[in-house]
């Protein structure tokens, strides 16, 4: 008799593997093992450039072109609306020269970082005396400095010095930073204003812990920062994963969410300020990491 077709569902198929996956580590590059990329504008601020000198242009074009008319019209009143323009234009003028700066002092804290990882000693030296210059504490160091002779004990030196010093602060002020965001989420009428009141409060964090730093960012420089921030929130992960996980959970569960209601989402972005402070202090220190 022939048989009966096997009318059961299949079953699920389970492919497992003999050996153990790998760990997802943060890997510290060194920076000559870094890529060296080519750097050129990109897309964005080609365009904004050429939009920017579009406006000004156009601008300067219309104010000569008004400033003439009312210098043949009267000396005073021409002399007068070249005052004005030109009061305008250097405010203009200044606030770019200060966003260059700023843009400029985030690239010198990659020069000093690779500076203080090479093997170099002399630039080493020259690299940590930049440094504390740009540091309140930074100028009762240097003595200590120049008597090492040693490149490891200037990086302890530093490590037990400023850089632990600017750690506690920044941990300070993220803590300032979450106190703040869950009185400022409890205080909120709905949670798109909460949202919009914790991304303010964690940009402004960002600054602060720019300016403990020595540094003084713009807008652009803002948004360099805070790409760093991102990038260096690797660095801190792995040693606040457990904490952020059971936070998390803690804190959105069901039943305290029904009990505390958004005090409790209030209390994951109060640890998310925690977080982000210590990122943006690794992001803003030109310390390279310790890999021993």
């Amino acid at each position: 008799m022939p048989r009966a077709p096997d009318l059961r569902p299949p079953a699920p198929r389970i492919e497992t593997e003999d050996l153990p996956a790998a760990r997802l580590e943060h890997v510290d590059l060194h920076p000559e093992r870094v890529p060296r990329l080519r750097k050129r504008w990109g897309m964005p601020a080609l365009v904004g450039g050429g939009a920017m000198v579009l406006i000004l242009g156009a601008a300067g074009a219309d104010t000569y072109e008004i400033v003439a008319d009312l210098f043949a019209r009267s000396a005073i009143l021409g002399g007068a609306a070249a005052g004005v323009a030109g009061l305008g234009f250097g405010m203009i003028g200044l606030g770019a020269w200060r966003e260059w700066a700023s843009l400029r002092a985030l690239r010198g804290v990659d020069a000093v970082r690779a500076a203080l990882a090479g093997g170099d000693p002399v630039a080493r030296a020259r690299a940590a005396r930049t440094w504390l210059h740009e540091l309140p504490e930074g100028p009762a160091l240097l003595p200590a400095i120049d008597a090492i002779n040693d490149p490891d004990a200037i990086l302890a030196l530093l490590r037990a010095g400023p850089v632990a010093s600017l750690r506690l602060q920044a941990e300070a002020l993220g803590r300032n930073a979450a106190l703040q965001s869950v009185a400022g989420v409890a205080a909120m009428p709905s949670p798109g204003l909460a949202a919009l009141f914790v991304a303010w409060r964690g940009l402004r964090l960002i600054r602060q812990v720019a300016v403990l730093h020595g540094l003084r960012p713009g807008v652009f420089a803002t948004f360099d920062l805070f790409r760093r921030t991102a990038m260096a929130a690797g660095a801190v992960a792995g040693m606040e994963v457990a904490a952020n996980t059971a936070a998390h959970a803690l804190l959105s569960s069901p039943l305290l969410q029904h009990v505390a209601g958004e005090m409790a989402g209030a209390g994951v972005a109060a640890r998310r300020m925690i977080v982000l402070a210590r990122a943006a202090a690794v992001a803003c220190s030109p310390m390279p990491p310790d890999t021993k």
